[in-house]
């Protein structure tokens, strides 16, 4: 279960996957963002509460000093934090030449400050990257990258200097916000299409585990009138036997066990 727990900020352009810039102020995508801040991201912490799940939230950085009641709330939880930029108005592959490496470190170095805890994982804001994302991250002592939305299970990444980086599923399928932004679709099609998702990777995880991952936005999902669509989905998911309700950090820890002890027997 991952929260995009984001920050926009009010002066700045809010991203928009139809293109084109809105004038600053944009008060009706500005406010509806931050209602999932102020009321939205609670609700789903009710519901993931619940069902006793523990969450990884994509944090920008700019949360931990503008809504710190949440970070409070996470902690509480001992939910797990990766990076996710400092703020959702700015993208990695749009910032000025040479501003990358500084925008991962503060990200990060920020969420340490804030939480105690150095994040092990990164989602870049909108899943952008540069051909130097990896290798920054790495520098940072980043574990595991959730960008590379291309597989069911997590894999190995090779890198420059003999390093590696562990890749976990994300999901651009199962997340709220292209599901109502983009397609149009009800909660109930949105609840389906999780049980529908679960169902097949638990008949396949008979032979080998497969990931599946929930995106959640506090704004899109945490809003009243499609929160009960997300409980009865997390009911279905619940419902079965050997489900490990983990977090990233938790399934990179595993992937990398795993990678260690095949490569002991092979040698």
């Amino acid at each position: 279960m991952i929260p995009n727990i984001e920050f926009f900020a009010l002066d700045a352009p809010i991203p928009s996957e139809r293109g084109g810039k809105a004038p600053v102020p944009n008060v009706p995508e500005w406010a509806a963002r931050d209602y999932g801040n102020r009321v939205g991201i609670f609700r789903l912490m009710k519901v993931l509460d619940r069902f006793g799940v523990r969450a990884t939230a994509a944090l920008n950085s700019d949360v931990c000093e503008n809504h710190p009641h949440i970070i409070r709330e996470a902690l509480a939880r001992n939910w797990e934090f990766m990076g996710h930029n400092q703020s959702n108005t700015t993208r990695l592959n749009a910032v000025p030449p040479g501003a990358e490496r500084t925008v991962i470190a503060d990200t990060l170095s920020t969420i340490a400050a804030a939480t105690g805890i150095r994040p092990k994982g990164w989602l870049g804001a909108g899943l952008q990257e540069t051909w130097s994302t990896l290798e920054h991250l790495a520098d940072e002592g980043v574990q595991y990258v959730a960008d590379w939305v291309n597989d069911d299970q997590p894999y190995t990444m090779t890198l420059p200097r003999g390093r590696r980086m562990t890749s976990i599923p994300y999901s651009t399928q199962i997340n709220d916000k292209p599901v109502f932004e983009r397609f149009h679709h009800t909660a109930d099609t949105f609840r389906d299409m999780i049980c529908r998702q679960f169902d097949v990777l638990y008949e396949e995880g008979g032979d080998s585990g497969r990931v599946m991952a929930i995106a959640l936005h506090p704004y899109v999902s945490g809003v009243p009138h499609r929160i009960t669509a997300l409980s009865e989905a997390l009911a279905h998911i619940s419902g079965h036997s050997d489900v490990w309700m983990a977090t990233g950090g938790e399934i990179s820890d595993a992937w990398r066990r795993h990678c260690e002890v095949n490569s002991s027997a092979r040698e």
